[in-house]
């Protein structure tokens, strides 16, 4: 099972999910959120680390053509798109990218069904409020390309892995406080879900 640990800020926090096994960190370029960075501020923890981690910048409510200038000035390796946004946006990108399902019904999980997609619960905040989605919307459901967010911690995935998601993506669920995360809860986390 892959993991991505979201709402990274600092390098020290990269490292220890790095060390303990996470396939992806996520840096938030959303200017409420109490997880953002600047873009100066993510490049300097983002070209300090190893290659092979995925280093995904997290975008809401903005143009294409920040998503690529921001993408390129950080280093960032994949756009996670957490808004709605038209074919004429995503025709624009020049990142690779992964589109945002914020549901609010079963029927919800089922958008973009035959693409990778990540999965969170909405909420009118945008990410790291620990809503949790209804774990029963998934049953029968195919989920080898559904990346779940939303209210995940160490303790509740070990329950959520018989669905077969693609991988799990933390923020809030491993943190001391918002932006800071817990040492121990990041490889309690990335250790039971692999």
């Amino acid at each position: 099972m892959r993991t991505k640990i979201c709402g990274i800020t600092s390098y020290e926090d990269a490292m220890v999910a790095i060390d303990a096994g996470a396939d992806a960190l996520g840096f938030v370029f959303y200017e409420k959120s109490l997880r953002f960075l600047t873009p100066l501020q993510a490049k300097e923890i983002i070209h300090k680390l190893p290659p092979f981690v995925e280093k995904v910048a997290l975008f809401v409510n903005v143009d294409a053509q920040t998503v690529n200038t921001t993408c390129k000035e950080v280093g960032a390796t994949l756009a996670q798109i957490h808004f709605e946004a038209d074919k004429a946006f995503y025709d624009a990108l020049e990142v690779p990218y992964i589109k945002v399902v914020r549901a609010q019904k079963k029927e919800d999980i089922l958008r973009y069904a035959d693409e990778y997609r990540l999965v969170d619960a909405y909420c009118e905040a945008y990410g790291g409020a620990g809503k949790q989605l209804n774990a029963e919307w998934f049953e029968g459901i195919e989920c080898s390309k559904i990346i779940l967010a939303g209210g995940l911690n160490p303790d509740n995935i070990q329950a959520l892995k018989k669905y077969g998601f693609y991988a799990f993506d933390v923020s809030s669920g491993v943190e001391i406080s918002h932006g800071k995360k817990d040492a121990a809860k990041v490889r309690e986390f990335i250790q039971n879900a692999h």
